[in-house]
């Protein structure tokens, strides 16, 4: 499996978008020289199945690709690729959904910890992603980012959701642009979008 400069892997749920990038992490990993993998996790745990699904998904990773390491960021994702990255460092953001999820609809009590009381939630995410995608634009080393493609159902109903599928859909544009491959996941299989597969 070639390891891209900056690959974005996109699909639906249980697509293997995840496995995917263990895989890219394992192929870098695989190639020596004191190389080493780093997953930024977005995902909080708010309730107790998602603090078992996370649980879960850190024992079953830790089986298939031994030598990647965690980091949980769900906010500062930029700050995290600025901090973490390096020329023999492979960093994997999983998932922008969720990183977008925690500026644009935060959690019950969420909000009130992570931001201030006259700033908007809106405003807020901008200044992150263009903090983001300074970051990609010269990372120095390969990046690998997933997200969850949403935009491909029935139009939602209420205008938040409506303008949250907007803000993905945008960020996962912007981000493709910037990264040299695009990958689609389609029931387990990689479909190349942008750059050789």
């Amino acid at each position: 499996m070639h390891v891209a400069r900056s690959e974005l892997i996109l699909g639906g749920q249980k697509s293997g978008k995840s496995r995917r990038a263990e895989g890219l992490a394992a192929a870098w990993l695989a190639g020596g020289g004191g190389r080493r993998a780093l997953l930024v996790a977005t995902g909080e745990a708010h309730d107790e199945e998602m603090r078992a699904r996370i649980a879960r998904h850190r024992r079953e990773r830790a089986l298939r690709v031994p030598g990647l390491e965690t980091i949980e960021e769900p906010r500062d994702v930029a700050g995290a690729l600025r901090r973490h990255g390096d020329a023999r460092t492979l960093l994997v953001v999983d998932c922008l959904t969720l990183w977008l999820t925690h500026w644009r609809m935060p959690a019950a009590g969420a909000a009130a910890e992570n931001h201030e009381e006259n700033t908007a939630p809106a405003q807020d995410w901008q200044a992150q992603e263009a903090l983001f995608m300074e970051a990609l634009e010269q990372p120095p080393g390969p990046i690998v980012l997933v997200g969850n493609e949403i935009g491909l159902g029935v139009v939602p109903l209420g205008s938040e959701v409506r303008a949250f599928v907007d803000a993905l859909g945008v960020l996962h544009q912007r981000a493709a642009a910037a990264c040299e491959r695009v990958t689609l996941m389609v029931a387990g299989l990689p479909v190349a979008v942008k750059g050789a597969p």
